[in-house]
């Protein structure tokens, strides 16, 4: 079962890649991310850990942005924009 490390550690991961590569911002959904680190395809019992890492990130002084959220506040289809780079305190540490 993934853990809340594993999803913060991807989504650093999926940052840092876009960062290097020179763009602005990247758009992440919880689906997408939950793919890359969450179990079998169709359980879905650690979305909401999955969502919780992703707004935990979400620096609206940075200029990030919920591009989607559910209704609910947690769901695959939550989208953030995170704006790049990281400002001071937002910034990402690899392990």
């Amino acid at each position: 079962m993934p853990t809340a490390e594993d999803f913060r550690r991807e989504l650093f991961q999926m940052m840092a890649n876009a960062q290097k590569s020179g763009r602005e911002s990247i758009e992440i959904s919880a689906r997408e991310l939950y793919a890359r680190v969450g179990p079998p395809r169709g359980r879905n019992d650690r979305m909401p850990n999955c969502c919780r890492v992703m707004k935990s990130q979400l620096a609206t002084d940075n200029g990030d942005i919920i591009v989607n959220e559910p209704p609910s506040g947690q769901g695959p289809t939550l989208t953030i924009r995170y704006r790049l780079p990281r400002r001071k305190g937002a910034e990402f540490t690899l392990p």
